[in-house]
């Protein structure tokens, strides 16, 4: 077993001219980065956020959501270098493009603490609906062989735990650059299951005869319990959208020239044009399959049961989707921390020796007792907190609404605004801090109403 420190792993491999991997990646690569990133336990709610805003205010909120995201990551793949967006410094994190484009230690901290706090929210998402899913399939097939009036009622505790024992393993994958073929099996998952969705919604409606659902949406009692679930709808959908979060660690993989950020732009269109149509399709055909009656998670929620098989395959695509899609939200976590703790001890055997092991009928691989001892920590507490609050519609609801304004769009148009040296009360300006404010309101009644509904979901 031999120990190596990691710059005389660098020096093995090629690198660029910052010391870095070798950026190879391509459009197509990022396409399908972003498309694991965007397409993931989102799209389950939108037939039923759809439904709480009925045939007028759901269509048009997912156009408007899908608007504002490219908005936000055609200024935000802007800052990946600076000061110029072509030839400057690269930023290769979040975090490190606030620092350097906004000057202001409390706005970097600020961005630091909502940035992990969304990953690590997402990871915990990620787990529930993983959970929801395994349970949905031991369901389907209870309900097949007993009945649809059987009770088939399972926890998710063992399947949270589970997929929590397959992340820390699949956590050791060391960083985005070698985890490519992850994010491309995890985006072919994300089309089946979108595709099943869409298509088991078609076919209830034709069986149906009819399109359910009003131009009001889901009634309810009183204005006000209508207010929340329209607020906490508004937190779904904005859950399903943004990937600023992750925007520039995806651009850090590809290679130049073209410049990475004309590469990230095409990418970005290409992404949010196809999950776009899969959430208006998932959404809509949802809502007019089950109107009044359309499920918190279009398969998992038993609007559909038969074929079962079908469900089952479903169901199975969304887990191996995940298991990506909590990687690609959790690498830029553990690469800050590896990189912090690298800096605070350059002397620590325990941060950064590498141990070469040798398992039989596997290849060789590294491993450091720091990335070992941390990620699964990290993997742990993740699957803790889903235990505690196993909410699917609600958790989304706040994750989206708290990463939404704030991450997705201040700080972009805040560097967008230094990048391009805009000034103040010039039409651009003007134009872009009311896109600010209006993205800040729709953030505050989502936190609203999404808090709300998981204080009532846990009360009750």
């Amino acid at each position: 077993m031999a120990v190596q420190h990691p710059l005389e792993l660098a020096n093995t491999g090629s690198c660029d001219d910052d010391g870095h991997p070798l950026r190879t990646g391509t459009l197509w690569s990022c396409v399908a980065h972003i498309i694991t990133a965007v397409i993931g336990s989102g799209v389950l709610s939108l037939a039923w956020s759809t439904a709480q805003l009925g045939w007028i205010g759901g269509p048009v909120c997912l156009l408007s959501f899908a608007i504002v995201t490219y908005i936000s990551s055609f200024l935000l793949s802007d800052c990946y270098r600076s000061p110029d967006p072509i030839t400057g410094t690269r930023n290769k994190s979040y975090m490190n493009a606030v620092e350097v484009n906004l000057n202001s230690r409390k706005k970097t901290w600020f961005c630091g603490f909502l940035l992990y706090f969304s990953m690590f929210g997402t990871g915990i998402a990620y787990v529930i609906t993983t959970a929801t899913s395994m349970r949905a399939i031991q369901r389907s097939n209870c309900y097949h062989k007993e009945g649809h009036e059987a009770s088939c009622q399972y926890g998710t505790g063992l399947y949270m735990m589970l997929f929590g024992l397959v992340q820390i393993v699949v956590s050791q994958i060391p960083d985005f650059h070698n985890m490519k073929w992850l994010s491309v099996v995890a985006a072919i998952m994300s089309f089946a299951y979108s595709f099943i969705g869409l298509g088991l919604g078609i076919a209830k409606s034709i069986e149906n005869g009819r399109i359910q659902g009003s131009l009001a949406g889901v009634p309810t009692s009183n204005v006000a319990d209508k207010l929340w679930l329209v607020f906490q709808a508004l937190g779904d959908i904005a859950f399903a959208y943004p990937y600023s979060i992750i925007l520039l660690e995806i651009q850090d993989t590809l290679k130049s020239p073209p410049p990475e950020n004309q590469t990230m732009k095409k990418a970005s269109m290409i992404a949010i044009f196809v999950t776009t149509f899969f959430y208006l399709c998932c959404g809509c055909f949802g809502y007019a399959a089950f109107g009044n009656d359309t499920p918190g998670n279009l398969l998992t929620g038993f609007g559909f049961y038969e074929p079962y098989w079908l469900i089952d395959f479903a169901n199975a695509c969304i887990v191996l989707h995940l298991v990506g899609g909590y990687q690609v939200y959790s690498q830029p976590v553990f690469a800050v921390a590896e990189r912090w703790s690298r800096k605070k001890y350059p002397n620590s055997g325990f941060v950064n020796n590498f141990y070469s092991i040798k398992i039989p009928l596997l290849p060789r691989f590294q491993v450091n007792p720091f990335r070992l001892c941390f990620r699964t920590v990290y993997v742990v507490s993740t699957t803790a907190i889903a235990m505690i609050f196993p909410y699917f519609n609600q958790v989304l609801g706040v994750l989206g609404a708290l990463n939404f304004w704030p991450l997705a769009i201040y700080f972009p148009v805040e560097m967008y605004f230094v990048q391009k040296k805009i000034g103040a009360w010039t039409k651009k300006w003007i134009v872009l801090r009311t896109f600010s404010l209006v993205c800040f309101l729709v953030t505050v009644v989502g936190v609203i109403g999404s808090v709300e509904g998981l204080i009532s979901a846990k009360l009750s």
